[in-house]
């Protein structure tokens, strides 16, 4: 099983490019049979879940909660953890590769525990450290993603 876990921020909004950049990866994503790991809330989450439901993608959700019913609707499966932020590791650690798409504090410590994992991570508008590519348009983290996996 092919697996992307997408990081970023819960504040992005549906006129942004950030946001735009998710929900069109969500669904080439999902024409790819590439099932989408995220921390299942707002943002870029939700946009990234919701692009692969709308082509039949499998989206999972690692929540912060107990219950999971900060989860956004496109959330097929919640992983609820009652572990608040402490959750970023394992977002990131089911993720055979790392996307991460604009983003604050949240989505740098997860930047951190990917490069800690040793786990790729391809950028969009985030931030800007050793170790996580920068890229300008989806087609070019599309192209990274589909020579990772043909040579994972």
């Amino acid at each position: 099983m092919k697996v992307v876990s997408v990081i970023g921020s819960s504040q992005a909004k549906e006129n942004s490019d950030e946001y735009r950049l998710a929900y069109n990866l969500g669904i080439e994503l999902a024409k790819r049979d590439i099932v989408i790991v995220s921390g299942g809330r707002t943002g870029i989450m939700e946009a990234v879940c919701k692009g692969a439901k709308e082509r039949g993608g499998l989206t999972i959700g690692i929540m912060p909660s107990y219950d999971g019913t900060e989860a956004n609707p496109f959330v097929d499966i919640k992983i609820n953890t009652g572990m608040s932020w402490n959750r970023n590791p394992i977002v990131v650690a089911t993720g055979q590769i790392i996307v991460a798409i604009g983003g604050n504090y949240g989505t740098l410590s997860e930047i951190a525990y990917s490069l800690i994992l040793s786990k790729r991570v391809l950028g969009y508008k985030t931030h800007k450290i050793q170790g996580v590519e920068q890229y300008q348009t989806l087609e070019e983290i599309l192209k990274q993603i589909d020579i990772f996996f043909e040579l994972y």
